[in-house]
């Protein structure tokens, strides 16, 4: 009979979690589920795979993995993981804190929920957040499967970064090894507030670098679309000069030549709006936070 390890597409892939802590994944087979359950299913550690849709529960069994109640899987588990929309977290959250036993931890892999107070608390339960940060643009591949890993979690070595305000230490050490087997292979985990976090996700990577990256495709494809400049010679141009424009700005590898630092002055009068720096206040956070969780507004 085949095990579920050998149905795992990254079977062969070494993750190591201690045997003695169980998790209970919710959402099982979502676009997260799935990543995090991949990994862990690699694992000798006792797992739980939550999943509410029933095409999902059928993916799952075609893996070999077995499907397990809600109700089960909270009341066994050390960690659960909500591997669910932000959107629904709060509600689900609601269903799940009060089946977890005393010690368990709940862990969110986004911040925002968290730091918008949407989390159902209670005593004896502790909360932690742990959010990829994806292999950097600088990380020295080796490998085909490194370079095809963009997302990783499956051959490219990233970081993470994670929260966990509570004081014991022994839960802060279990999440930390449950998050380096669900992102594997992980370089570090680095500890922060919830709101930190908050401020790092969305705040730096999402309403800044996620928009800044799309903004790069839109300029990019104006010059091939309405300007008319050859698409392959806009993309050889163009793609060579975006990483010398970052490790240059963000490592110092080469200065920038006078004339384009000029150009570089124009564009920023032109496109940048010189309050821009607001989206640091606490305000703006919230919300930018209320959009992305379809609040009409946070409550503090």
């Amino acid at each position: 009979m085949t095990s579920s390890k050998e149905l795992n597409p990254l079977y062969g892939k070494s993750v190591e979690l201690d045997p003695s802590i169980s998790v209970a994944v919710v959402g099982a087979a979502g676009k997260m589920g799935t990543r995090v359950s991949n990994n862990l299913n690699l694992t000798d550690a006792p797992i739980h795979y939550v999943e509410a849709s029933e095409a999902g529960r059928e993916r799952l069994k075609e893996l070999g993995r077995e499907v397990s109640t809600l109700e089960d899987a909270a009341s066994a588990a050390d960690v659960v993981i909500l591997a669910v929309p932000d959107v629904v977290l709060g509600t689900i959250s609601e269903q799940v804190v009060p089946l977890m036993k005393d010690g368990s931890v709940l862990l969110t892999l986004d911040p925002a929920a968290a730091y918008a107070g949407l989390l159902a608390e209670r005593e004896g339960v502790h909360q932690a957040c742990a959010h990829p940060a994806h292999p950097s643009v600088f990380l020295e591949r080796t490998t085909p499967e490194e370079w095809a890993d963009t997302f990783g979690g499956i051959a490219a070595p990233q970081e993470v970064v994670a929260a966990y305000e509570g004081e014991d230490e022994q839960i802060r050490e279990t999440v930390a090894k449950v998050v380096r087997a669900i992102y594997a292979p992980v370089i570090d985990v680095h500890w922060v507030t919830v709101k930190q976090l908050a401020q790092l996700e969305p705040t730096l990577v999402e309403t800044t670098g996620c928009m800044i990256g799309q903004f790069l495709k839109d300029s990019m494809d104006h010059a091939i679309h309405e300007v008319g400049i050859p698409e392959k010679a806009v993309k050889a141009l163009f793609y060579g000069h975006i990483f010398i424009a970052l490790t240059n700005a963000l490592r110092g590898s080469n200065p920038f030549s006078e004339a384009c630092l000029r150009a570089m002055d124009y564009g920023r009068d032109s496109l940048i709006k010189p309050d821009w720096t607001k989206i640091w206040d606490d305000q703006e956070l919230d919300t930018v936070l209320a959009q992305m969780l379809d609040l009409d507004t946070i409550e503090r």
